[in-house]
This record gives structure tokens, sequence and C-alpha cells, in this order.
């Protein structure tokens, strides 16, 4: 099968096909199929344009794409979450193999030996770079991987508080606000001016670094948590994690994270990997799957998933979360991402983020009317103060062919969030500056 045949996706009903189908079912036509869907939202009740030929619909399909602003056409430097890194061909090549690609149940370990191998690399490679005693095979994202860290703060203290730091994401926090409402936990806003927390606080949930960009003193917060008798949860960039003290060395007790910037693309938002490690004394109360390596009766090495006591397909509604996948193949392509580059590639990716990222707040900072908040230890992102509102600066950017950062309006007055990492060029950071200082002067 060619190249071009594995990605075809064309698929072949003839109308004996269809009838045969409809026959297996039960039914007599497709009307009768979908008798259930209400007047008014059938195909032929909605005001749907003619049907195209495929080179019509090829070509319509391609003017719509042209009408995305993508990096690569654009220098871009928005980040906020989701990140652009160089990513080793070695990680396409690897993951779309058919054995990886289409493999999916991991319930039979007999057949399932390479799936459960590649799940148990990735524990122990997300195990080794934070520091954590255990690591599962991953969430659905890195917000939900925080909120059910929440939760499961919240079965080991039996506390029903939650508290988390003013200077995390906005967007997780309101990951974290939907979790919380079914089992009824209180959640608190911390700030940094903060000495002590509300009784009864399960955890304290803290970014590294955090939304602005920049690191927090998790030493200090890692104390107060624990004298206050609360779980600490860190939700941390693995790229930075090369380069800074990882959490198991400030005692962190559950650590998550986006494991997107390692292997995988932006893809307009997903699907992505969350990433879920602890201590080794709270290994039951952790959600999602977790593979262990044993022997067989051969006394050959063997792979099983471990702990399914704890999942709904033998639980049901006493499980310990209701997450149902772990979105195999994508931590594959994290796998494969962390091991290509190894201890070294990985320190190597997250130092040109930090010069990279530095050398942009210089030359902003440089530029009249903009102030670039470097006086706090910063990983790839900083705060930039602008003499326009930011919507209005990116609109103008787009001109320069280049994306500008996140509108922060909301939390700092005409703040920007500006990211760089390796894949920005010189050029294009110091095109950033010009085109800032063109546009805050009015040329």
């Amino acid at each position: 099968m060619s190249g071009n045949d594995y990605q075809s996706p064309y698929t072949p009903n003839t109308d004996h096909d269809r009838q045969q189908m409809l026959e297996a079912i039960g039914v007599s036509s497709v009307e009768e199929l979908f008798k259930d869907i209400p007047e008014g939202y059938t195909t032929d009740s909605l005001d749907l344009p003619p049907a195209l030929s495929e080179p019509e619909l090829m070509a319509y399909a391609q003017e719509l794409a042209a009408s995305n602003m993508v990096p690569g056409d654009y220098a871009c430097f928005l980040g906020a979450g989701v990140y652009r890194h160089h990513i080793p061909a070695v990680v396409r090549q690897i993951t779309g193999r058919s054995e990886f690609m289409t493999a999916y149940t991991p319930y039979q370990p007999e057949v399932s030996q390479g799936t459960l191998q590649t799940a148990y690399e990735f524990q122990t490679l997300i195990s080794q770079l934070t520091g954590m005693e255990v690591a599962n095979l991953g969430m659905y994202d890195g917000s939900t991987s925080m909120a059910e860290a929440a939760l499961m703060a919240a079965r080991i203290t039996k506390f029903d508080r939650i508290s988390i730091m003013d200077t995390v994401s906005p967007l997780y926090r309101e990951v974290l606000d939907t979790y919380a409402q079914a089992p009824g936990l209180k959640i608190d806003t911390f700030t940094s001016s903060q000495t002590e927390l509300e009784e009864g606080t399960a955890c304290l949930i803290v970014q590294q670094p955090n939304f602005f960009g920049y690191m927090e003193d998790m030493t200090a917060l890692s104390k107060l948590a624990h004298d206050n008798g609360a779980l600490l949860i860190v939700s941390a960039d693995p790229i930075s994690l090369a380069m800074f003290k990882p959490p198991g060395d400030y005692d962190a007790d559950i650590v998550v994270g986006e494991g997107q910037p390692m292997g995988v693309p932006p893809t307009f938002g997903g699907p992505f990997v969350g990433l879920f490690a602890c201590k080794q004394e709270y290994i039951r109360q952790m959600p999602g799957r977790i593979v262990g390596k044993t022997v067989d009766t051969k006394d050959r090495t063997a792979y099983v998933l471990t702990l399914q006591t704890r999942e709904q397909h033998i639980r049901r509604e006493r499980a310990t979360s209701n997450i149902c996948t772990a979105v195999a193949l994508i931590a594959l392509m994290s796998t494969v991402y962390m091991s290509s580059n190894g201890k070294r590639g990985m320190r190597h990716v997250a130092e040109l983020c930090y010069h990279k990222a530095h050398y942009a707040a210089t030359l902003i900072d440089d530029l009249p009317g903009y102030s670039a908040k470097t006086d706090e230890t910063f990983f790839q992102e900083f705060v930039v103060e602008c003499p326009l509102p930011p919507s209005e600066l990116n609109e103008k950017l787009l001109d320069y062919k280049i994306i500008g950062g996140l509108d922060i309006t909301a939390q700092v007055p005409n703040g920007m969030l500006v990211c760089a990492t390796e894949v920005n060029t010189r050029e294009e950071i110091e095109r950033l500056a010009g085109a800032l200082a063109e546009i805050g002067t009015g040329k």
C-alpha cells in the first residue's frame, strides 16, 4: 500500500452495501434510521449548498485553509499553554507506523506488549523528568490533569477546600471550577501576599512557570502547603524541567502538566496529553492507567495494566476517576521526543528558549512606550506593557506577517504575554521588535 493510499479518506458505500447495513440493524430506510431526530434538524430541512464534485470540494477546502494565519507563513510569538517547538522527524516516522497508529486497547496484555511497553517507557520518562516516584500513562490534557489532581487531593486528605494561586492559567482555573461542582469542593484563590491557607484545605495548586511566564518560589510554597496540612500540586512546563529544579526536589506531592510541548504540534488546540505523577504513597488514588513491568510464566519480561480496581470498567461509579482514555498515541509522540533528544538535547532546547525569550524581552524593553517585566526570573514567556491595546497591536502586526502575543489586558493593563521558543529565529525576534517600534510611534 502506498503512502497516498494509506492517507486516503475515501470509503466506498454502494447502494447494496447501505441496504445490507440497514437490514442488519432492523430498519428499512435511512429515513427510518433517523426518525428520532426532531423535525427541522435533518439535512432535508437545513439550508445546505448543492453538492460539489470531488475536485470542487478539495479546491473549496484549500481556499478555506488558506485563510488561516499559521506559523511558518507568519512569525509566531503566541504561547500561553500551547507552544511551538521543533519536532524531530523520528517522532512522526515512529508514531505513524500502523502498529502504533491503529493499536488501541491494552486490556489483553498477551497481544498488546508493544503498546504496553511504550506506555511504561512514557511513565518512566515522566517520573525522571518531574523527579517523582510514579507516573501514569497520561490524561486528556494539562487542564484536566490539574483538575483531577485536585479531586485526588480531596480524597487523600478528606478535606473539601482547594486553594489555587492567582497566577495559574485562567483557562485551567475554568476547568477546575467545572470539575469541583459535582463533588461540592470550595475553591479559594491564593495570592503571594498570603501566609496561611484556609482551614480544611486539601491542596495548594501552583503553576511553574506561572501563567505570566515567571518562576514561583516553590520551596516557600511547598513549606506553606505542608505546614497547613495540605498537599502541593504543581502544574509544570515539561521543557522547563530540563533546566530548572524539578518538583520532586522541593517535595511536591502531585505533579501535572501539558505534554504538548514534547513532540506534539499545536494543531489548533489538540489532541494533547496530560502529564500526571505523584508520590508512591498516593498511587492508589491516582486516576488514569498505570502500566507495570513483570515477568511471564517463562521468566520473560512482560507488561500489564496494574491497579485496575480503580478504573470505571471494574468499579463503575465507585472508580477513582471517570477518565477513560490515556491518549496513548500522543503520549508515544512525547516518549519518542524525550528519548530521541535525551537529557542533553532537552537541556539544550530549554536553554535556547530561555536565551531567545530574554533577547526578545531586552529588545522590546528598550522600545519607547513599551515595558517588559524582567525583574523576575522567567523561562520562555514574559509580560509586556504596551502603549496601545494589545488587540490593536496584534491586528497591525499581521501586516508585518507576525502573530503577536496573547492579550492579557484583563490581568495587566495593556498587557501582552509574549512567548519565544527555540524555533523563533534571531531575524524573527528583531522583526517583532522593529514592528512594535513602528506601530508604537505611529509610523
